[in-house]
């Protein structure tokens, strides 16, 4: 059995080198796009063969329906690129969270109707995902690949490569900061929440570990600066949309969050991925 220790390092050199995909023997290259990092390719990949193509993101796959657009395939895995290698130098800035998302078969995909909602992995529907929203002075209509990509990110990576830290399971660091935030530990939508919660989420659909996939989320982006122009649409789920309010009120949170050892994103990802 290989030494573990020389596996990481494979990891590690494998990751430094450039993101740009290329495309290998076992799948036709079917559509460039017009993106200087990511090749559009075809696959015959288990559990996905009712897509019809992918991009590869450091290793995690990004699927897509025959009709969604390749503009919005290439921009979702720009996003995802930057979350990962947030400094844009070409090598993921976690390597343990990236080894995690690896060995958790990480995947996203895009979907153009809701019927396409089927497949064992997070989804992304193309009409929600918005690339204008960053030059439109992040305003009109949300970017909804910010959300779904940090999901994957979260769900299947940090959550999996820090158990105690950032699991979804009750008395993690993570939900016990959530609890405080809902204002008491609840496993079902409190009616109405205590008047002392600032996240307020009430998707009945939504479980405890759900909750804290949208906790992260919330308090991630509002730290990234994506909530500040929003709070008239988010005030029913999130309180918190600037990073000042993060900072003064979710101390748990905001510690976290900006503790180094983690190698959280700090700048917005915004679909430009410049490696």
């Amino acid at each position: 059995m290989m030494n573990k220790s020389i596996v990481l390092i494979s990891l590690i050199l494998s990751l430094s080198i450039s993101c740009k995909e290329k495309t290998n023997s076992s799948s036709e290259n079917i559509s460039p796009g017009n993106d200087p990092n990511f090749t559009i390719v075809a696959h015959s990949d288990s559990g996905f063969t009712s897509t019809n193509r992918k991009v590869d993101v450091f290793g995690i796959p990004i699927y897509a329906y025959s009709n969604v657009e390749d503009s919005k395939l290439l921009h979702a895995a720009n996003i995802m690129a930057q979350y990962l290698d947030n400094d844009e130098d070409g090598t993921v800035d976690n390597p343990i969270l990236m080894s995690t998302l690896l060995d958790n078969n990480a995947a996203l995909f895009m979907w153009k109707s809701e019927s396409q909602i089927n497949l064992n992995a997070q989804d992304l529907g193309a009409d929600e995902t918005i690339p204008a929203w960053h030059t439109n002075g992040q305003t009109g209509r949300f970017d909804a690949s910010l959300e779904e990509v940090w999901h994957v990110i979260t769900h299947s990576g940090y959550a999996k490569a820090y158990p105690s830290v950032f699991g979804e399971n009750s008395n993690t660091s993570l939900t016990n900061a959530m609890d405080i935030a809902r204002g008491g530990h609840f496993t079902s939508i409190p009616n109405p929440y205590p008047p002392n919660a600032w996240y307020t989420y009430d998707d009945p659909t939504c479980d405890y570990r759900c909750m804290a996939t949208e906790y992260i989320y919330w308090a991630m982006t509002s730290l990234l600066g994506a909530q500040e122009n929003r709070l008239a649409e988010i005030q029913q789920e999130w309180d918190l949309n600037t990073p000042e309010l993060v900072q003064d009120m979710d101390l748990p949170i905001y510690s976290l969050l900006t503790d180094p050892q983690y190698s959280f994103p700090t700048v917005l990802p915004d679909g430009t991925y410049k490696h």
